[in-house]
Protein backbone atom coordinates (compact mmCIF):
# COMPACT_ATOMS: atom_id res chain seq x y z
CA UNK A 1 0.00 0.00 0.00
CA UNK A 2 2.63 2.58 0.86
CA UNK A 3 4.60 1.82 -2.65
CA UNK A 4 1.39 2.21 -4.00
CA UNK A 5 0.90 5.42 -2.63
CA UNK A 6 4.66 6.70 -3.16
CA UNK A 7 4.02 6.08 -6.92
CA UNK A 8 0.39 8.18 -6.64
CA UNK A 9 2.19 10.83 -4.95
CA UNK A 10 5.22 11.03 -7.15
CA UNK A 11 3.39 10.98 -10.33
CA UNK A 12 1.20 13.56 -9.25
CA UNK A 13 4.21 15.93 -8.32
CA UNK A 14 5.73 15.11 -11.38
CA UNK A 15 3.00 16.15 -13.41
CA UNK A 16 2.19 19.37 -11.55
CA UNK A 17 6.07 20.12 -11.13
CA UNK A 18 6.21 19.75 -15.16
CA UNK A 19 3.06 22.34 -15.52
CA UNK A 20 4.09 24.69 -13.09
CA UNK A 21 7.97 24.99 -13.19
CA UNK A 22 9.09 23.31 -17.28
CA UNK A 23 6.27 24.89 -19.07
CA UNK A 24 7.85 28.29 -19.76
CA UNK A 25 6.89 31.38 -21.76
CA UNK A 26 9.02 34.19 -23.83
CA UNK A 27 7.33 36.79 -25.59
CA UNK A 28 8.78 37.36 -29.33
CA UNK A 29 8.75 40.09 -31.54
CA UNK A 30 9.17 39.97 -35.03
CA UNK A 31 7.23 41.79 -37.29
CA UNK A 32 3.50 40.91 -37.84
CA UNK A 33 2.38 38.79 -35.50
CA UNK A 34 0.12 36.54 -37.43
CA UNK A 35 3.35 34.86 -39.30
CA UNK A 36 4.84 34.90 -35.91
CA UNK A 37 2.16 32.79 -34.47
CA UNK A 38 1.38 30.73 -37.54
CA UNK A 39 5.37 29.78 -37.68
CA UNK A 40 5.69 28.35 -33.79
CA UNK A 41 2.31 26.99 -33.37
CA UNK A 42 4.08 24.44 -35.61
CA UNK A 43 7.28 23.85 -33.64
CA UNK A 44 7.02 20.89 -31.47
CA UNK A 45 7.26 21.38 -27.79
CA UNK A 46 5.12 24.75 -28.15
CA UNK A 47 2.84 24.39 -25.66
CA UNK A 48 0.55 27.47 -26.61
CA UNK A 49 0.39 30.84 -28.77
CA UNK A 50 -1.49 34.45 -27.92
CA UNK A 51 -0.74 37.54 -29.26
CA UNK A 52 -0.32 40.77 -28.38
CA UNK A 53 1.33 44.30 -27.79
CA UNK A 54 4.01 44.30 -25.29
CA UNK A 55 6.61 46.97 -24.00
CA UNK A 56 5.23 50.25 -25.30
CA UNK A 57 3.54 52.89 -22.81
CA UNK A 58 0.72 52.27 -20.42
CA UNK A 59 -1.50 49.06 -19.99
CA UNK A 60 -4.01 49.86 -22.49
CA UNK A 61 -3.45 50.11 -26.50
CA UNK A 62 -5.19 48.35 -29.93
CA UNK A 63 -4.28 47.23 -32.81
CA UNK A 64 -5.26 51.07 -33.73
CA UNK A 65 -3.30 52.67 -31.38
CA UNK A 66 0.10 50.77 -30.82
CA UNK A 67 1.86 52.74 -33.54
CA UNK A 68 0.94 55.98 -31.05
CA UNK A 69 1.84 53.97 -27.61
CA UNK A 70 4.97 52.27 -29.00
CA UNK A 71 4.07 49.27 -28.55
CA UNK A 72 5.22 45.96 -30.63
CA UNK A 73 2.88 43.55 -32.14
CA UNK A 74 4.02 40.40 -29.97
CA UNK A 75 3.96 36.54 -29.71
CA UNK A 76 3.32 34.86 -26.45
CA UNK A 77 4.98 31.84 -26.39
CA UNK A 78 4.49 29.01 -23.92
CA UNK A 79 6.55 25.81 -24.32
CA UNK A 80 7.28 22.74 -22.44
CA UNK A 81 11.11 22.82 -21.50
CA UNK A 82 11.59 18.91 -21.50
CA UNK A 83 11.07 19.27 -25.41
CA UNK A 84 12.37 22.63 -26.60
CA UNK A 85 15.06 24.87 -25.21
CA UNK A 86 14.87 28.47 -25.10
CA UNK A 87 18.15 28.33 -27.41
CA UNK A 88 16.38 25.96 -29.56
CA UNK A 89 13.29 28.58 -29.76
CA UNK A 90 15.94 31.49 -30.49
CA UNK A 91 17.42 29.64 -33.29
CA UNK A 92 13.99 29.59 -34.96
CA UNK A 93 13.30 33.43 -34.00
CA UNK A 94 16.42 33.87 -35.77
CA UNK A 95 15.54 31.68 -39.05
CA UNK A 96 11.83 34.01 -39.70
CA UNK A 97 13.29 37.32 -39.22
CA UNK A 98 15.64 39.88 -40.40
CA UNK A 99 17.96 40.54 -36.96
CA UNK A 100 19.74 43.22 -38.51
CA UNK A 101 15.80 45.37 -39.65
CA UNK A 102 15.41 48.07 -37.07
CA UNK A 103 11.37 49.04 -37.00
CA UNK A 104 10.74 47.11 -40.29
CA UNK A 105 10.15 43.10 -40.83
CA UNK A 106 9.01 42.11 -44.53
CA UNK A 107 6.51 44.69 -45.74
CA UNK A 108 5.89 45.76 -42.48
CA UNK A 109 7.14 49.59 -41.19
CA UNK A 110 7.27 51.00 -37.55
CA UNK A 111 8.08 51.07 -34.67
CA UNK A 112 5.16 48.22 -33.91
CA UNK A 113 6.80 45.69 -36.66
CA UNK A 114 10.35 46.00 -34.39
CA UNK A 115 11.92 42.85 -33.34
CA UNK A 116 11.86 41.88 -30.08
CA UNK A 117 12.89 39.39 -26.69
CA UNK A 118 11.12 40.21 -23.82
CA UNK A 119 11.16 37.60 -20.71
CA UNK A 120 9.70 37.53 -17.06
CA UNK A 121 12.39 34.81 -16.02
CA UNK A 122 15.69 36.41 -14.95
CA UNK A 123 17.57 33.59 -15.77
CA UNK A 124 16.32 33.79 -19.60
CA UNK A 125 18.02 37.33 -19.93
CA UNK A 126 21.67 35.76 -19.62
CA UNK A 127 20.38 32.79 -22.00
CA UNK A 128 19.04 35.59 -24.57
CA UNK A 129 22.26 37.91 -24.63
CA UNK A 130 24.60 35.14 -24.71
CA UNK A 131 23.27 33.81 -28.05
CA UNK A 132 22.63 37.43 -29.38
CA UNK A 133 26.75 37.79 -28.68
CA UNK A 134 27.69 34.70 -30.60
CA UNK A 135 25.51 36.01 -33.23
CA UNK A 136 27.16 39.05 -33.20
CA UNK A 137 30.44 37.70 -32.99
CA UNK A 138 29.64 35.48 -36.64
CA UNK A 139 29.06 38.44 -38.53
CA UNK A 140 30.50 41.73 -37.04
CA UNK A 141 29.79 43.37 -40.34
CA UNK A 142 25.80 44.24 -39.21
CA UNK A 143 24.89 45.64 -35.80
CA UNK A 144 21.86 43.15 -34.67
CA UNK A 145 18.63 45.49 -34.03
CA UNK A 146 17.01 42.96 -31.46
CA UNK A 147 15.67 44.35 -28.66
CA UNK A 148 16.44 42.97 -25.12
CA UNK A 149 14.25 43.76 -22.38
CA UNK A 150 12.27 42.47 -19.32
CA UNK A 151 8.66 42.22 -20.50
CA UNK A 152 6.22 45.42 -19.43
CA UNK A 153 2.83 46.22 -20.58
CA UNK A 154 1.89 42.93 -22.47
CA UNK A 155 -2.33 43.55 -23.64
CA UNK A 156 -3.58 40.91 -25.11
CA UNK A 157 -4.77 41.63 -28.92
CA UNK A 158 -8.57 41.45 -29.94
CA UNK A 159 -9.68 37.98 -30.23
CA UNK A 160 -9.84 38.23 -34.27
CA UNK A 161 -6.29 38.42 -34.35
CA UNK A 162 -6.10 35.02 -32.37
CA UNK A 163 -4.96 32.25 -34.47
CA UNK A 164 -5.81 34.78 -37.40
CA UNK A 165 -3.76 32.85 -40.06
CA UNK A 166 -5.87 29.23 -39.15
CA UNK A 167 -8.83 31.40 -39.46
CA UNK A 168 -7.71 33.29 -42.41
CA UNK A 169 -5.23 30.57 -44.47
CA UNK A 170 -5.01 32.89 -47.47
CA UNK A 171 -4.21 35.54 -45.35
CA UNK A 172 -1.30 37.47 -45.47
CA UNK A 173 1.81 36.62 -43.84
CA UNK A 174 5.64 37.61 -44.34
CA UNK A 175 7.49 34.00 -43.07
CA UNK A 176 7.41 31.39 -45.07
CA UNK A 177 5.59 29.08 -43.07
CA UNK A 178 6.58 26.05 -44.42
CA UNK A 179 9.86 26.34 -42.96
CA UNK A 180 8.33 25.15 -39.55
CA UNK A 181 8.39 21.57 -41.23
CA UNK A 182 12.02 21.83 -42.62
CA UNK A 183 15.00 21.07 -40.09
CA UNK A 184 16.03 23.80 -38.52
CA UNK A 185 19.73 23.19 -38.92
CA UNK A 186 21.16 22.58 -42.54
CA UNK A 187 21.16 18.84 -42.90
CA UNK A 188 22.79 18.30 -46.27
CA UNK A 189 26.17 18.22 -44.77
CA UNK A 190 25.79 15.22 -43.19
CA UNK A 191 25.80 12.00 -45.04
CA UNK A 192 24.23 8.77 -44.61
CA UNK A 193 26.77 6.14 -46.08
CA UNK A 194 25.53 2.91 -47.82
CA UNK A 195 25.99 -0.23 -45.58
CA UNK A 196 28.45 -1.21 -47.55
CA UNK A 197 30.24 1.89 -46.44
CA UNK A 198 29.21 1.19 -42.95
CA UNK A 199 30.95 -2.12 -43.00
CA UNK A 200 34.23 -0.36 -43.97
CA UNK A 201 34.17 2.49 -41.91
CA UNK A 202 32.82 1.81 -38.48
CA UNK A 203 34.27 -0.88 -36.07
CA UNK A 204 32.43 -4.07 -35.63
CA UNK A 205 30.75 -3.09 -32.54
CA UNK A 206 30.00 0.18 -34.11
CA UNK A 207 28.49 -1.23 -36.52
CA UNK A 208 26.30 -3.95 -34.63
CA UNK A 209 25.51 -1.57 -31.73
CA UNK A 210 23.73 1.29 -34.79
CA UNK A 211 22.88 -1.20 -37.60
CA UNK A 212 21.71 -4.13 -35.82
CA UNK A 213 20.57 -2.51 -32.35
CA UNK A 214 23.03 -4.31 -30.26
CA UNK A 215 24.16 -3.18 -26.63
CA UNK A 216 27.40 -2.06 -25.27
CA UNK A 217 28.33 -3.55 -22.02
CA UNK A 218 27.49 -1.29 -19.15
CA UNK A 219 30.29 0.84 -18.28
CA UNK A 220 32.34 0.39 -21.22
CA UNK A 221 32.21 3.45 -22.94
CA UNK A 222 34.70 5.92 -22.21
CA UNK A 223 32.39 8.64 -23.64
CA UNK A 224 30.10 7.82 -19.83
CA UNK A 225 32.21 9.60 -17.94
CA UNK A 226 32.87 12.31 -19.76
CA UNK A 227 31.65 15.47 -19.00
CA UNK A 228 33.65 17.64 -21.01
CA UNK A 229 32.09 20.54 -22.71
CA UNK A 230 30.62 19.58 -26.43
CA UNK A 231 28.52 17.90 -28.20
CA UNK A 232 27.44 14.00 -29.17
CA UNK A 233 27.05 13.12 -32.71
CA UNK A 234 26.03 10.24 -34.67
CA UNK A 235 28.76 8.25 -35.38
CA UNK A 236 27.38 7.54 -38.60
CA UNK A 237 25.73 10.67 -40.28
CA UNK A 238 27.77 13.07 -37.60
CA UNK A 239 24.78 15.44 -37.55
CA UNK A 240 24.90 16.55 -33.58
CA UNK A 241 22.48 14.46 -31.47
CA UNK A 242 23.37 15.70 -27.76
CA UNK A 243 24.98 18.29 -25.93
CA UNK A 244 27.01 18.16 -22.85
CA UNK A 245 24.40 20.76 -21.11
CA UNK A 246 21.91 18.08 -21.28
CA UNK A 247 23.98 15.19 -19.73
CA UNK A 248 23.85 13.77 -16.42
CA UNK A 249 25.34 10.72 -14.01
CA UNK A 250 22.21 8.21 -14.12
CA UNK A 251 24.47 5.26 -12.86
CA UNK A 252 23.26 3.05 -15.12
CA UNK A 253 26.58 2.68 -16.70
CA UNK A 254 25.53 4.32 -19.94
CA UNK A 255 25.75 7.92 -21.64
CA UNK A 256 22.66 9.49 -20.04
CA UNK A 257 21.16 13.11 -21.46
CA UNK A 258 17.37 14.30 -20.53
CA UNK A 259 17.11 15.80 -23.72
CA UNK A 260 18.57 15.62 -27.24
CA UNK A 261 20.00 18.96 -29.00
CA UNK A 262 16.87 19.63 -31.05
CA UNK A 263 13.56 18.44 -31.56
CA UNK A 264 14.00 17.50 -35.08
CA UNK A 265 17.21 14.91 -34.47
CA UNK A 266 15.11 11.95 -32.77
CA UNK A 267 13.39 9.28 -34.02
CA UNK A 268 10.94 6.77 -31.30
CA UNK A 269 9.45 3.08 -31.88
CA UNK A 270 8.01 1.05 -29.64
CA UNK A 271 10.24 -1.93 -28.83
CA UNK A 272 9.06 -5.24 -27.40
CA UNK A 273 12.20 -7.45 -27.54
CA UNK A 274 13.82 -9.31 -25.06
CA UNK A 275 10.56 -9.61 -23.51
CA UNK A 276 10.32 -5.97 -21.92
CA UNK A 277 8.14 -2.66 -23.53
CA UNK A 278 10.86 0.20 -24.11
CA UNK A 279 10.97 3.30 -26.24
CA UNK A 280 13.95 2.93 -28.11
CA UNK A 281 14.93 6.14 -29.92
CA UNK A 282 17.45 6.02 -32.86
CA UNK A 283 18.68 9.11 -35.13
CA UNK A 284 15.75 10.79 -37.68
CA UNK A 285 18.36 11.37 -40.57
CA UNK A 286 20.62 7.97 -40.80
CA UNK A 287 18.23 5.37 -38.89
CA UNK A 288 20.66 4.43 -36.81
CA UNK A 289 20.30 2.72 -33.40
CA UNK A 290 21.24 4.37 -30.44
CA UNK A 291 19.52 3.04 -27.38
CA UNK A 292 16.68 3.73 -25.41
CA UNK A 293 14.45 6.54 -23.38
CA UNK A 294 13.11 5.96 -19.94
CA UNK A 295 11.04 7.95 -17.56
CA UNK A 296 13.42 7.69 -14.55
CA UNK A 297 15.11 10.78 -15.17
CA UNK A 298 15.81 14.34 -12.93
CA UNK A 299 12.08 15.28 -12.32
CA UNK A 300 13.57 19.19 -12.37
CA UNK A 301 14.71 18.34 -15.89
CA UNK A 302 11.47 16.72 -17.06
CA UNK A 303 12.07 13.14 -15.70
CA UNK A 304 13.38 12.09 -19.27
CA UNK A 305 16.61 9.70 -19.43
CA UNK A 306 17.88 9.03 -23.17
CA UNK A 307 19.99 5.80 -22.04
CA UNK A 308 22.66 6.05 -25.29
CA UNK A 309 24.98 3.56 -26.24
CA UNK A 310 28.71 5.24 -26.33
CA UNK A 311 29.49 3.50 -29.36
CA UNK A 312 26.48 4.96 -32.22
CA UNK A 313 28.16 8.89 -30.46
CA UNK A 314 31.25 10.83 -31.24
CA UNK A 315 32.18 13.76 -28.84
CA UNK A 316 33.36 17.14 -30.40
CA UNK A 317 34.51 19.32 -27.74
CA UNK A 318 33.76 22.99 -27.86
CA UNK A 319 37.16 24.58 -28.59
CA UNK A 320 37.32 22.31 -31.77
CA UNK A 321 33.20 22.88 -32.72
CA UNK A 322 34.44 26.10 -35.18
CA UNK A 323 37.64 23.96 -36.40
CA UNK A 324 35.12 20.80 -37.40
CA UNK A 325 32.05 22.78 -38.78
CA UNK A 326 30.16 22.61 -35.56
CA UNK A 327 30.11 26.26 -35.07
CA UNK A 328 26.42 26.66 -35.73
CA UNK A 329 25.59 24.61 -32.45
CA UNK A 330 27.73 26.52 -30.06
CA UNK A 331 24.66 27.98 -29.03
CA UNK A 332 23.82 24.79 -26.95
CA UNK A 333 26.72 24.25 -25.09
CA UNK A 334 27.26 26.12 -22.00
Amino acid sequence: MLKKFLLIFLAIFSLSYAKGELVKEIYLAGGCFWGMEGYFSRIKGVESTKVGYANGNGNETSYYEIKSTGHAETLLLSYDATKISLKEILAHFWRVIDPYSLNRQGNDVGVQYRSGIYFTNKDDESVIKEFLALKQEQDKSKKIAIEVEPLKNFVVAEEYHQKYLEKNPNGYCHIDLNLANEPLHDDSRFKVPSRDELKLKLSPQVYEITQNKGTERAGTSPLNKNYEKGIYIDAVTKKPLFASTDKFDSGSGWPSFTKPITGDTIEYKKDFSHGMSRIEVSSKLGGSHLGHVFNDGPIDKGGLRYCINGASLEFIPLEKMDELGYGDYKRYVK
